[in-house]
C-alpha cells in the first residue's frame, strides 16, 4: 500500500509541475496577443508561474487540514532553491555572476521578505493579520520590481544610445528586448491548455496532499518532514530545469534571478494566501530545523552575491550544507 502512495505522489507531482508549465505557457500567448508588454509579462506571468506549484500544492493542504504543510513546503523550497539549485549551477557553469541589479534590486527584497516570514512564523502559529501583512508585501514587491526595472531598462537604454562603440552587444541587446511583438493569434489550442493548466494544478495538487498524508500514516513519518523534503525539491523542479539551462548556457541573470523572484514569492504569497483561509501551523521541525537554516542559507547567497561571483567551491559549499540540511531533519546521524 506505501509503494501505491508513493507512485501517486511522484505522479501527481509531476502533473502538478507540467500543468504550471502549460498555465504559464499559454498565459504568455493570451498575453501577447492582447499587446500586454513583454516586459510587464516576463516580471508577473513567468516568474510567479515557477511557483504555482508551491502555491496549489499549500492550498490544497490548508483545505484538507494539513496547515503544518504550507510553511513547511516554503521553508523546504527556498532552502532548496538556495543551496541545491545555485550550488548546483554553480557547480555545473564553475562561476556564477551576478549583476549589480540583481545585488541592488532583488537581495534586499529577498532579505525582507525573509525576515518577515521569520518574524511572524517564530511563535508556531500564522494568523489571518499576519497572512494579510504578507500578501500587502508582495503587492509592495510587485510595484516596486515593474517599476524599478523598467526605469532600470530605460537608463539602459539611454546609456547605449550615448556609448555605442563600448556597449554594442548591450545595444543588440536592448534592441531585441524593445522591438516589438507581433501579436499572436489566440486559437483554440491555447484557451484548451489554459484550461487544462488550472484544471491539471487543482488534481495534481490535491492528489499530490493527499497522497503525502496517506504516506505519512502507513510510514509514520510526519507529514512535515515529507513536505520540507520531497514535496519541496518536488514543486523546486521548474526552477531547477531553469537555472541549471541558463547557467549551463551562461546566462547567469536568468538563473540567479529566478531563484530571488521564486523565494519571494514562496515567503510572501505561498504563505501568505492560505492563512487567509486558516491560522496555519508551523511545527517543531520546521521551527527548530527549517527556519534557522532558511536564516543561514539566505544570509550566505547575499554575502555571496555581494562579491558578484559564486565560485565553484561556493556551489560545493552550498550543496554540502543542503545535505548537512537532509541529515538534520532526518536525524541519520
Amino acid at each position: 500500500m506505501l509503494i501505491f502512495w508513493i507512485i501517486v505522489f511522484i505522479l501527481s507531482l509531476a502533473l502538478l509541475v507540467k500543468s504550471a508549465d502549460w498555465f504559464v505557457e499559454s498565459s504568455e500567448k493570451i498575453g501577447l496577443a492582447l499587446k500586454i508588454s513583454p516586459f510587464i509579462i516576463g516580471v508577473t506571468i513567468v516568474s510567479i508561474g515557477t511557483s504555482l506549484p508551491e502555491l496549489f500544492s499549500s492550498l490544497a493542504a490548508t483545505l484538507k487540514g494539513a496547515t503544518e504543510v504550507v510553511v513547511a513546503n516554503a521553508i523546504g523550497s527556498n532552502i532548496f532553491n538556495i543551496l541545491f539549485i545555485v550550488g548546483l549551477s554553480a557547480v555545473v557553469a564553475r562561476r556564477l555572476i551576478i549583476k549589480r541589479s540583481l545585488i541592488d534590486l532583488d537581495a534586499p527584497l529577498l532579505a525582507a521578505s525573509t525576515a518577515l516570514l521569520l518574524f511572524i512564523s517564530w511563535d508556531g502559529k500564522i494568523f489571518l493579520g499576519e497572512g494579510i501583512l504578507l500578501c500587502l508585501a508582495f503587492l509592495v514587491y510587485l510595484l516596486y520590481a515593474v517599476f524599478q526595472r523598467r526605469d532600470a531598462e530605460e537608463e539602459t537604454a539611454e546609456i547605449v544610445e550615448v556609448l555605442p562603440s563600448r556597449t554594442e552587444r548591450r545595444e543588440k541587446e536592448a534592441k531585441i528586448e524593445v522591438k516589438p511583438s507581433k501579436p499572436e493569434k489566440i486559437g483554440l489550442k491555447v484557451f484548451l491548455f489554459l484550461i487544462v493548466g488550472i484544471v491539471g494544478l487543482i488534481i495534481g495538487a490535491n492528489w499530490t496532499i493527499e497522497s503525502m498524508v496517506k504516506i505519512s500514516e502507513i510510514a509514520k513519518i510526519p507529514s512535515s518532514l515529507i513536505a520540507i523534503i520531497a514535496l519541496a525539491a518536488g514543486t523546486s523542479l521548474p526552477e531547477l530545469v531553469v537555472s541549471v539551462r541558463a547557467a549551463a548556457q551562461k546566462k547567469y541573470e536568468i538563473a540567479l534571478g529566478n531563484i530571488f523572484g521564486s523565494n519571494i514569492f514562496n515567503a510572501l504569497v505561498v504563505v501568505g494566501v492560505p492563512a487567509l483561509i486558516k491560522p496555519l501551523t508551523v511545527d517543531e521541525l520546521a521551527l527548530r530545523v527549517g527556519l534557522p537554516f532558511l536564516a543561514v542559507a539566505t544570509l550566505l547567497f547575499i554575502i555571496s552575491g555581494i562579491s558578484r561571483r559564486i565560485h565553484i567551491w561556493e556551489g560545493a559549499m552550498f550543496l554540502l550544507i543542503y545535505v548537512l540540511f537532509i541529515v538534520k531533519l532526518t536525524g541519520i546521524f
